[in-house]
């Protein structure tokens, strides 16, 4: 476990060891996402070009809509899930 502060800016420096573990570079962009009692930082990986026809498969969907709320919720349980798995 490595300590880092919180600048005035709101920036805070990963520790070296922690970046070249991850093979993490200047300039990577960077998720954070709210996991309640933290923050996980996580490599923004591009998504690749597509159409809609070749995703509009996916949209056939039968049921109540979900918000966005849902949605986030939805994907902070797996994120937790899997984090709390790996204990």
């Amino acid at each position: 476990m490595e300590i880092t502060k919180l600048s005035s800016q709101g920036q805070v420096i990963i520790p070296k060891s922690l970046r070249e573990a991850h093979h993490w570079e200047v300039g990577i962009e960077l998720m954070a996402i709210d996991m309640g009692d933290g923050i996980l930082l996580k490599p923004k990986k591009p998504f690749l070009e597509t159409k809609l026809n070749d995703v509009a498969g996916c949209l056939k969907y039968h049921g109540t809509p979900k918000s966005l709320e849902d949605m986030d919720d939805a994907i902070r349980q797996g994120i937790e899930e899997l984090w709390h798995d790996r204990g």
